[in-house]
């Protein structure tokens, strides 16, 4: 007899394709973070790099600078400190810095404020063309006019003293001050201004109790990056301050360095003691820089 149809024997199975596993929307962002981190740690090693070898090689003698530029110091030695501040006399120059960048902020931000309000408030006709003035001072590059500056400091008799390189750097940087301060103050609510106008107040006041505590963020912005402006400047010093006693950290770190013979321990230890005030500086004020830079970046 033969089999009925379907009976007697096993039918074919149907086989599926295996389906490819699929990786989960968390696996993927688990392996971005992880991924991001490490780029991270690469930046940070490539900026903490220079601190490593700043803080390395001014703990060194120069005989371990010769042989081992990178390595650790074996052992540590601080007479590259002691000797940088008695010969290059980095005292009375950490006293010219900061007498010379403290005048200059003082300025900054009393200039910079000022005029930003009045930019802020007449957006546009005169007020937008200065905008555009100072704006062309930001593209235009200081050193065009190194040399009429030269010659007009040297007319005033300000050569070799504070009052001249104040004025330099005022001036400088006071289109990005104002940049700065424009951009923030824009962003601020004109009610509070309108209402101390209308109970009494003159504009001065009106800005002085109103306005300016409102700039809190930026000016924080404003002292850090023209401080480390000033503070670093190398070539306008020496151009405006060579040869006298109003010579300022920078400047008397370069001492150090000779034509034929260089002794780096005593750069980099004089380095270190100059990027100390700087640094104490940014750590006390860091919170503002990015809400300041920030907003200053809105307007």
């Amino acid at each position: 007899m033969t089999p009925a149809p379907g009976r007697g024997r096993t039918a074919p199975r149907r086989t599926e394709p295996v389906p490819h596993p699929v990786r989960s929307p968390r696996r993927r962002a688990r392996y971005g973070n992880y991924a991001l981190e490490l780029v991270m740690i690469a930046v940070a090693v490539a900026f903490l790099f220079p601190v490593y070898a700043l803080l390395t090689l001014s703990l060194k003698e120069p005989r371990q600078i010769a042989g081992s530029p990178l390595g650790l110091p074996a052992p540590p030695t601080a007479h590259n400190f002691t000797h940088a501040w008695s010969s290059a006399s980095l005292g009375p120059a950490l006293v010219n810095s900061a007498l010379i960048t403290t005048l200059s902020l003082l300025l900054l931000v009393v200039l910079g404020s000022t005029a930003a309000y009045f930019l802020a408030r007449r957006a546009r006709g005169l007020g937008y063309g200065l905008y555009i003035l100072f704006l062309l001072g930001i593209v235009l590059p200081f050193q065009l006019g190194m040399i009429p500056l030269y010659e007009l400091v040297d007319s005033l008799g300000w050569l070799g003293t504070y009052q001249g390189m104040v004025l330099f750097y005022t001036g400088i940087q006071l289109p990005f001050t104002v940049f700065l301060y424009t951009g923030f103050a824009r962003a601020l609510p004109a009610d509070y201004a309108q209402a101390a106008l209308i109970d009494g107040c003159d504009h001065r006041q009106a800005f002085t109790r109103i306005v300016f505590p409102l700039l809190r963020p930026i000016t924080g912005t404003v002292i850090i990056l023209n401080a480390v402006f000033v503070w670093n400047d190398f070539f306008t010093p020496l151009l405006y301050l060579g040869g006298s006693d109003r010579e300022t950290v920078p400047v008397r770190v370069f001492s150090f360095v000779g034509q034929y013979v260089s002794d780096y321990g005593l750069v980099f230890a004089g380095l270190v003691l100059a990027a100390l005030p700087v640094l104490v500086v940014f750590l006390l004020l860091q919170r503002y820089v990015i809400k300041g830079f920030a907003g200053g970046l809105k307007g």
